[in-house]
């Protein structure tokens, strides 16, 4: 009670992908055990902007950086805040959790044991029903019962194994699962009447059951613990295992459920000291870079992912791991082990996805908007096969904020598919000659040139921009995505938030589409991947729209990776294609001339891409960026890889932290923010629409 003060004073406060941190005022309402923020200092006699109830909040700092902490509602609301500083941290964090446990114990203090209460969350029923009176021990509708068990006097518990302790894990899902559940019940009753939502028992009750979860996860991590340590027999009888404090980072602690200690300064590898040493914002170029494609070769890397032994080899990690997360929980910034990740960045994985080039070029071949439309729609749902590498559930590496990737395809025009009548050549052969910047005179390539560019625009939220464009065939596309990861039990959820635009200027149309989330299935065997949800592609000027369906596997029966989806005209609400089949391998289209056309991708002819080699290229490039966590990865080294990675998160955050010091906003170099998106900042209708300017002036 002697530090039970309001303190108040500006904070940063996390609000969304658009806005971002902003500056507020709060204010710590000790008497109410209210958190309540204001725009600014000046309007602290208006209405709050928003307000935290504290009691049952959980106060946590963070440990991504020593200016960041989170405070966690009992009713699921979270406040991610940052101080000036550590020590302004601590001023804060220490008032909220004094407050936070005075006024949870002032509820408890208040109210009689749960253990001799029960009352319903059900329909109370008409005015006369006994469930809509005051003494809530007389709604027999459906009870909450609190239990205490006791293990008889006397009697040892065993050692649980492995198996036993993953169903421990899925039977805490299940209740966290029904504490989520009952906390919405909770919330779902009215403002006002009898049985409110701000009711005090209730209030007690939500903030009784999230502690309750908390330590047993807390319960359960130590196990895992005490199980990955007695395998290694590295923990002498009678030691104890002390509670845990904040959640500490996986990867930068525990090898195998062992201490891992990291070699000292003078003994990292001259390639980590350098990852380590962080640059000034204003020696770093943030200037365009126009990539020649003949500087490119050929990419001769094939880094397959089917090594499944490591997993196994690793399942005391991943336990201990799952132990940390809690249902629905944001894996964003959570520290993976390393030895999980695929070979490459998450940049030159959307790359992959362009591995057809032929069917990208052809879509704009279509004589009709009904043909493109089709052919859009063929080569999209193609695009996801060779994105994975290999058959196992591996993660691309996290791209560190101002990271690129550039690569490009060369594709023979004989192998595009044309059509008689396409108006190809219905374009000014100046206009060619100067899109496609080739000289007078020069013979003109029997092959056309994708090129690629993808730009990590965002770290938190971690947004990823690409654009790829064919200038011969004056079509390019531009997309964002925003990759949001959830831990759901037994799998990981990924959804891709965003949304691209392909542009065929050509014919002045442009299809927009996004993209289905995707699961990493079964980890804690051998994981595995699929992709879910409803995607949509939209063509305004055409009026022509196709819905696709990615199925997940149910849980009973079933078949893996099915995908569904048709293609119509909106106008006549006419269907003209449908598609069925899966996205890894056979495909079927049926047209609505009754003709029926089978793509297997397993038999799909992939096209290299083309990258500069290592030496060419820029830091920041990803294959230069990681080449050394890649090359440890490929040679088994999981700890040097551990370090490489590690050393790059390290750079990362204390460029991140001096920006923040300093205020020195953040520059991309290749994408440009247009409202929620990002556009890349020389796109190709942009040049058409200045040669044909130029071209008008001429005349």
């Amino acid at each position: 009670s002697d530090h039970m003060e309001n303190i108040y004073g500006y904070l940063m406060k996390y609000t969304n992908l658009v806005t971002g941190w902003q500056y507020r005022f709060f204010v710590l309402n000790n008497d109410a055990g209210l958190l309540e923020y204001f725009v600014n200092e000046q309007s602290r006699h208006l209405k709050p902007r928003g307000t935290l109830q504290l009691a049952g909040a959980v106060i946590s700092p963070s440990d991504e950086d020593s200016h960041t902490f989170t405070v966690n509602a009992a009713s699921g609301e979270q406040y991610k805040l940052r101080a000036t500083d550590a020590k302004e941290r601590q001023h804060w964090v220490s008032r909220l959790q004094i407050c936070t446990q005075h006024h949870t114990e002032a509820i408890g203090k208040n109210n009689p044991p749960l253990k001799s209460r029960s009352f319903s969350l059900a329909s109370q029923g008409s005015a006369n029903s006994p469930g809509v009176q005051r003494r809530l021990s007389q709604n027999a509708v459906s009870f909450f019962n609190v239990g205490h068990h006791r293990l008889p006097t006397g009697k040892r518990v065993p050692i649980m194994q492995p198996d036993h302790l993953v169903d421990v894990r899925e039977m805490m899902s299940q209740a966290e699962g029904q504490q989520r559940d009952l906390i919405r019940s909770i919330e779902c009753l009215p403002v006002s009447g009898h049985l409110t939502s701000l009711d005090q028992d209730l209030l007690m009750l939500k903030a009784t059951s999230m502690a309750t979860m908390n330590c047993l996860n807390d319960c359960f991590h130590i196990l895992q613990l005490q199980h990955a340590s007695q395998q290694k027999g590295s923990l002498p009888a009678g030691t104890t295992i002390n509670w845990l404090e904040p959640k500490i980072s996986l990867a930068n602690h525990f090898k195998n459920g062992a201490a891992q200690n990291f070699p000292a300064e003078i003994n990292k590898p001259a390639s980590v000291r350098e990852e380590q040493s962080v640059a000034e914002p204003c020696q770093l170029t943030r200037e365009p870079e126009e990539i020649n494609p003949d500087e490119e070769l050929e990419d001769i890397c094939d880094d397959k992912e089917d090594d499944l032994g490591a997993v196994e080899e690793q399942r005391s990690v991943i336990l201990h791991l799952l132990s940390q997360l809690k249902l629905g929980m944001d894996l964003t910034r959570v520290v993976l082990p390393t030895f999980i990740l695929e070979k490459r960045s998450l940049l030159e994985m959307y790359a992959d996805f362009m591995s057809h080039p032929d069917l990208f070029i052809a879509i704009t071949n279509g004589t009709t908007p009904e043909e493109r439309m089709i052919r859009f729609v063929e080569y999209y749902l193609t695009s996801f096969h060779e994105g994975r590498k290999g058959a196992i559930a591996k993660k691309p590496y996290n791209p560190i904020i101002g990271e690129t990737f550039h690569c490009s395809w060369r594709m023979p025009k004989s192998d595009v598919t044309t059509d008689a009548g396409s108006n190809f050549s219905a374009h000014s052969a100046s206009e060619q000659v100067t899109l496609s910047k080739d000289l007078e005179g020069q013979t003109e390539p029997d092959y056309y040139t994708v090129k690629f560019v993808a730009e990590q625009v965002s770290h938190h939220p971690p947004v990823s921009g690409f654009y790829a464009e064919c200038v011969e065939r004056k079509m390019c596309v531009n997309a964002h995505v925003w990759t949001k990861s959830k831990f759901l039990g037994m799998s990981i959820g990924v959804t891709m938030v965003g949304e691209g635009l392909l542009s065929l200027l050509e014919h002045g149309e442009e299809y927009t589409f996004s993209l289905p989330c995707a699961y990493a299935r079964s980890i804690l065997t051998v994981p595995w991947v699929e992709l879910g949800g409803k995607v949509n592609i939209n063509c305004v000027k055409t009026g022509y729209s196709a819905s696709i369906n990615f199925h997940t596997k149910p849980f009973y029966g079933g078949k893996l990776h099915r995908v569904t989806g048709e293609v119509k005209q909106n106008m006549t609400n006419t269907v003209v294609c449908r598609v069925q089949g899966e996205w890894n391998s056979v495909l079927e289209f049926t047209y609505s001339n009754g003709e029926t056309k089978y793509v297997d991708l397993t038999k799909l002819s992939v096209t290299r891409k083309r990258v500069r080699p290592l030496e060419k290229q820029g830091p920041f490039e990803s294959r230069r960026l990681w080449q050394h966590v890649t090359e440890s990865l490929r040679d088994g080294d999981i700890d040097k890889a551990t370090e490489h990675k590690r050393a790059l998160e390290e750079r990362q955050r204390n460029e991140e932290r001096l920006r923040a010091e300093t205020e020195t906003p953040w520059c991309t170099k290749y994408f440009l923010k247009e409202g929620d998106g990002w556009v890349y900042h020389k796109p190709l209708w942009k040049t058409v629409s200045a040669v044909q300017t130029q071209q008008m002036d001429t005349n």
